[in-house]
């Protein structure tokens, strides 16, 4: 009897023991899903984290024209130019055709500071970059025209031609609007005189006209207009037209018509 409650005994504490041995296995099991599951919610969460920041921190460039980064080195230079400049094209060639009595504009451009007219020193200054004595008396002025042309501010450079075609030129400061100088182009022989005179004579359109016919074509800012003959002989005012994207486009409209014979856009 004693042995049957021995055995009895012992094998109810093996069972003890195996039911024991199970529970613990299965909370060690419990445990090594629980924490793998953690790893995964958490490598999920970070991963998830991270391709959510990256997008956000990658930001496209603007491509809009207004912002420098993406204008072109002409762009910007346009861009500059006008935005120092307070004189318009019509105000310029108002001012150019008061100095000369009975003269019609024939070229006008809007020059900035790099230009080789900037510093106030005509076309017939010496190739060393010296002008002469009677250059630099007639481009200097007075004191305080020369002070101007020394400013660093863009010039309106025109050319008005009298009825025999002797052209003057007079330099515009664009900020302020004053005249710096105002001389006969030493440059012309007769028979450029006479070939100027010719084109006055012949063309019908002024180069208030032809700036017109440009922006009303294409809103912009006139930048240049000067009349010019083409290949093919005709006689056109080519005229420089600045958008709002910082473009230019060239115009030629026919002197004795008026109608746009050529339009190029300028993206450079």
């Amino acid at each position: 009897m004693s042995n049957e409650l021995r055995q009895k005994n012992s094998g109810t504490s093996r069972a003890r023991r195996i039911r024991i041995a199970g529970t613990v296995c299965a909370l060690v099991a419990s445990a090594a899903l629980l924490t793998g599951c953690g790893d995964n919610d958490s490598k999920t969460s970070a991963s998830s984290a991270s391709g959510a920041s990256v997008p956000k921190e990658k930001a496209a460039p603007s491509d809009s024209p207004s912002g420098s980064a993406s204008l072109t080195e002409d762009q910007q230079e346009r861009k500059k130019l006008l935005g120092v400049t307070k004189v318009t094209y019509d105000k310029a060639a108002d001012t150019a055709l008061a100095k000369v009595s009975g003269g019609k504009l024939t070229e006008l451009d809007l020059e900035g500071v790099d230009d080789d007219d900037r510093d106030g020193r005509d076309d017939n200054d010496d190739d060393d970059g010296s002008a002469s004595p009677s250059a630099s008396a007639s481009a200097s002025g007075s004191p305080s025209a020369s002070a101007s042309a020394r400013s660093g501010n863009p010039q309106w450079v025109a050319e008005v031609a009298e009825k025999d075609g002797t052209v003057h030129k007079v330099h515009i400061d664009a900020v302020s609007g004053k005249v710096i100088s105002s001389d006969p182009d030493k440059d012309q022989d007769a028979d450029d005189k006479r070939e100027l005179a010719g084109w006055l004579a012949k063309a019908k359109k002024t180069p208030q006209d032809a700036a017109k016919t440009a922006t009303d074509k294409k809103k912009g800012t006139v930048t240049s207009v000067s009349l010019d003959d083409t290949d093919s002989g005709s006689l056109v005012w080519s005229v420089d037209v600045v958008t709002d994207d910082w473009n230019k486009t060239d115009f030629d409209v026919d002197a004795v018509k008026g109608d746009i014979t050529r339009e190029h856009v300028d993206r450079d």
